[in-house]
C-alpha cells in the first residue's frame, strides 16, 4: 500500500498577523492508522520542504495519543520538514491520497493546478482520494469525467459552519467548506458540533471535523486494502 499525503505549505491566517498550516492530529491519527497496517507514506506539499503545522493545534487541550506519538517520532518529524513537491510526485506511483486539514488548505491547496491535477488523475484511476474538516476546500475547483465539480451528487461532509464561528474564522476564512460543498452540488451532511463523522461516495472519503480523522483513516483503509 502506497499512500500519498498532501499537505498545505500556506501558513498564514489570512490578516490577523497570526499562523496556520495543517492541523496536527488530522495527520498523525490517519498517520499511524495507516502506518500500523504496513502502509508506505510519502508526504508532498505544493512547496515542498517543511510543512507548517497550525499552532492552535499544539496546545494541551488538542493532544491526543497520535500527537504525542508524533512529537516523539523523528522519522515522521523528518518528513514533515522535508516533503515532496507536488509536482514531483504522479498519481500511478500511489493506491490512494488523503489531505489533512488545518486552516491552510482553503489558501493554496483550492488553486493550486497540480493538485487539482492529482485529485482528477486519482479519481479517474477510480483510486480512493480521502479528505477531513477544511481539506475538503481542496475539491472547490476539481472536476470529474463530465466536466462537472466532482462533489456534484456526492455525499460529502467538511467543517461545518457553525464550528467555523465556533472558533471565530467566519470573517477571516476566505470561503466556508460547508457553504462551497453545498454551492458545488455536493449532497452534504454533518453531525453536531466536534461529533466524529465521516461519509463515503465511491472512492470519495470526506470527514466533519478534528475528530473524524480516525474514521476517515479506517475507511481509506478499508478501500485500499
Amino acid at each position: 500500500m502506497k499512500i500519498l499525503f498532501v499537505l498545505t505549505s500556506h501558513d498564514t491566517l489570512g490578516d490577523t498577523g497570526k499562523k496556520t498550516g495543517f492541523w496536527i492530529e488530522e495527520f498523525a491519527n490517519p498517520y499511524y492508522t495507516l502506518l500500523d497496517k504496513g502502509a508506505t507514506i510519502t508526504l508532498a506539499t505544493p512547496k515542498g520542504g517543511e510543512a507548517p503545522i497550525d499552532p492552535s493545534s499544539d496546545t494541551p487541550d488538542n493532544q491526543t495519543a497520535d500527537t504525542e506519538r508524533f512529537k516523539k517520532d523523528e522519522t515522521a518529524q523528518k518528513k514533515i520538514k522535508e516533503t515532496h513537491k507536488l509536482t514531483d510526485v504522479r498519481a500511478q506511483d500511489y493506491d490512494a491520497v488523503f489531505y489533512p486539514g488545518g486552516h491552510g488548505p482553503l489558501w493554496d491547496l483550492v488553486d493550486d493546478k497540480t493538485s487539482i491535477k492529482l485529485i482528477e488523475t486519482f479519481n479517474k484511476q477510480q483510486k480512493p482520494i480521502a479528505f477531513v474538516c477544511h481539506a475538503p476546500a481542496a475539491l472547490k475547483n476539481v472536476k470529474n469525467a463530465d466536466g462537472d465539480a466532482l462533489v456534484k451528487g456526492k455525499k460529502v461532509t467538511g467543517f461545518t459552519n457553525t464550528e467555523e464561528e465556533a472558533v471565530q474564522l467566519t470573517n477571516v476564512v476566505p470561503f466556508l467548506v460547508e457553504d462551497m460543498l453545498v454551492e458545488n452540488g455536493g449532497i452534504y451532511s454533518k453531525k453536531g458540533d466536534w461529533e466524529s463523522y465521516a461519509i463515503t461516495d465511491g472512492n470519495l472519503i470526506t470527514g466533519q471535523n478534528p475528530a473524524s480523522s480516525g474514521l476517515v483513516a479506517e475507511k481509506l483503509m478499508e478501500m485500499v486494502q
